[in-house]
């Protein structure tokens, strides 16, 4: 990777990194919620900034979309659940969107084994978790769509213990968040482990993307001038 690249890309990682750690701790702090909100934002949608600035091409800007509605969703969550709902959903579809046009051409039967798990363990488990047992089609629908963005995530051809990770990761804060509505109403657990999970989750998905996109770069020039 180029040194004047890295150095001048790395500001905008290490910026998230830290506004990610700024809102974790300031949000126990006696801060009005108006100036956490674009704080949350920030984390992920500085990502996004490292998306659409790091690689040109339209794989770049679908990382961004996916960056960019997750910043949104993290946004509203702290407003309104049913919203943050709908643009955590955007930003799936255009993540499976982007894995679709990555798959990976051979893959084990684990692997395989791995990816059917994801798309059928997560609507079940979205559907057993909230209480309110009249909204469990919505979350049945949800868990389909975040299961398929994991495991369309671990079927591509990007880095698996970094994309495939990092959608996982994403997929299990999102379960976090479900449960608070339910089993883990009453517990601090999701206060503690879903930022870090999720976030840690977006950066490793964006972050592994855009490299692994750059690094295809010289290969892609060579097909191209046989």
């Amino acid at each position: 990777m180029p040194k004047r690249a890295l150095s001048e890309k790395r500001p905008i990682l290490l910026a998230s990194i830290a506004v990610a750690l700024a809102f974790y701790y300031l949000r126990f702090e006696p801060i009005p919620e108006m100036y956490l909100i674009p704080l949350k934002g920030a984390a992920v949608g500085l990502l996004a900034l490292y998306a659409y600035w790091r690689h040109p091409g339209a794989d770049a800007r679908l990382v961004a979309w996916v960056m960019g509605f997750g910043a949104a969703g993290d946004m509203v969550l702290l407003i309104d659940t049913e919203v943050a709902a709908w643009l955590f959903f955007g930003g799936f579809l255009f993540a499976i969107g982007l894995y679709l046009r990555h798959r990976r051409a051979v893959m084990a039967q684990s692997q395989k084994a791995v990816c059917i798990a994801l798309l059928v363990i997560t609507p079940l488990v979205c559907w057993l978790l909230p209480v309110d047992r009249a909204s469990s089609t919505s979350f049945v629908l949800y868990g389909l769509t975040l299961g398929a963005m994991a495991a369309a995530a671990w079927a591509s051809n990007f880095p698996r213990y970094r994309v495939g990770a990092g959608a996982v990761l994403v997929l299990l804060s999102h379960l976090l968040i479900i449960a608070g509505m339910g089993p883990l109403a009453t517990s601090a657990a999701t206060e503690i482990f879903v930022w870090p999970i999720y976030y840690l989750g977006q950066f490793l998905i964006c972050t592994g993307v855009i490299q692994s996109m750059r690094k295809r770069e010289p290969q892609l020039r060579v097909v191209r001038t046989h």
